[in-house]
């Protein structure tokens, strides 16, 4: 079905240049780990291009409809899942504004897909194109850069909540954590902007070249364009073996070496931190077990202190075994929305979401990955990401905290203003 050719590449620009030769289809999924070397990271870039099939739907029996596509097409299969997949999952809804349009759940089958691990390029063309890959590799060589003779517009970026109102809110769910409904929750708000004009390729360039994240996409389908920083793996799965690696804790970076060891150094101590983490361990090792070997789920790295371009962040890795028989879909299907972006319990703390939050979240803490022809599958978080429709003109991006018994309202409300920096520094230039 596919034709692999396998070369290497010393050439420094091919990815730039495989990135801009990818413009020209309306189906693209670019992911790259920006050289970070995650333990179970399997390629450094991938690129897959031009939908020979595909499937898009709303919430309703989605993760069925995308199990039997995954089982018939039985190839590599690129896409992402929304937030608001959860009303398929439990009796929730999602009844606020929407103004990006994105469908609940999109995957394509690939005509044309690049994956690269160090120098080496492994091309994996459908046999119906394969005879264009000499050509294709030709034009990519030939493409060169320049530099645009005008600046992108500035976008004037809005917020979906004043500071006050986000306080308000804040408070409301701290009642809930008092009252004992929840123990923690994510809660998210809206940075947005009407009648605006991006190039997407350039402003993905920039705040890649900011953020540098291990989990960055590109993505496209038609006019709908996620551009993403993500330093996040909601989950992957090699062979029998599952990953989660949620993310919770953040402290802010300084250019001063030694204030900024300070800061890791209190991140790494800060009891408030360090339990919203703790929190989602639970919550994911209750969401792995309903598919696990029995005694299989385990801990691998609790807290662990990694650093990124903006923030420094605690990590932490679990993982478990499945049986082979079970299918790929229902191991997704028993652990969405993945818990660094809902909350503990994770319905009730869903339902608390929705009534405080002033948008619908669509892609924003969902997922964009991938499945291959054997099961396995690889999918970020989408945070630290901007959303957008060309032909709605609306861009969008969204940030959050998570909101525990410890939380200073304002505090939280700073922490936002960090992790929305590098958005907000490349859209508004």
């Amino acid at each position: 079905m596919r034709t692999r050719h396998t070369f290497t590449s010393t050439n420094s620009n091919f990815k730039a240049q495989l990135l801009q030769w990818s413009q020209q289809f309306e189906e693209v999924v670019w992911l790259d780990s920006n050289s970070h070397q995650q333990q179970y990271s399997t390629y450094d870039v991938v690129l897959a291009v031009d939908a020979f099939t595909c499937m898009s739907t709303d919430s309703h029996q989605a993760f069925d409809q995308l199990q039997e596509y995954q089982t018939i097409t039985k190839d590599w299969i690129f896409g992402y899942l929304t937030y608001d997949l959860k009303n398929d999952l439990e009796q929730l809804t999602s009844e606020h504004a929407d103004g990006l349009e994105f469908p609940e759940l999109f995957f394509f089958q690939p005509k044309k897909l690049f994956l690269i691990k160090d120098d080496v390029v492994e091309m994996q063309y459908l046999n119906m194109v394969d005879d264009e890959f000499e050509s294709d590799l030709k034009d990519i060589a030939a493409l060169e850069f320049c530099e645009k003779e005008e600046p992108s517009k500035k976008v004037s970026i809005q917020m979906r909540l004043t500071q006050e109102q986000y306080v308000d809110k804040v408070n409301t769910m701290l009642a809930h954590i008092h009252r004992g409904d929840i123990y923690e929750a994510n809660f998210c708000h809206e940075f947005y902007a009407k009648q605006a004009q991006l190039d997407p390729l350039e402003t993905y360039t920039k705040l890649n070249s900011i953020s540098k994240a291990p989990f960055a996409a590109f993505f496209k389908n038609h006019q709908h364009y996620v551009l993403s920083a993500s330093p996040e793996r909601y989950l992957k799965k090699i062979d029998q073996k599952i990953i989660s690696q949620p993310i919770k804790g953040t402290a802010t970076r300084h250019k001063d070496q030694l204030v900024d060891d300070v800061l890791k150094t209190e991140l790494q101590k800060n009891p408030k931190e360090r339990s919203e983490n703790i929190m989602i361990v639970d919550l994911v090792r209750n969401d792995l077990s309903r598919t696990a070997k029995k005694g299989s789920v385990s801990v691998e790295e609790l807290c662990g202190l990694y650093t990124f371009e903006q923030v420094h962040q605690l990590i932490s890795t679990i993982t478990s075994k499945v049986d082979a028989n079970i299918p790929p879909v229902q191991i997704l299907k028993t652990t969405f929305p993945m818990g660094s972006m809902t909350g503990a319990p994770k319905i009730s703390a869903m339902e608390i979401i929705e009534d405080l939050e002033e948008t619908k979240r669509g892609l924003y803490s969902g997922s964009i990955g991938y499945f291959t022809p054997s099961g396995d599958f690889d999918f970020n978080v989408i945070i630290r990401s901007i959303l957008y429709n060309v032909d709605k003109k609306y861009v969008s991006y969204s940030v959050g905290s998570a909101i525990t018994s410890k939380s200073d309202p304002l505090k939280e409300y700073e922490e936002c203003l960090i992790k929305a920096r590098a958005m907000k520094e490349v859209l508004e230039n």
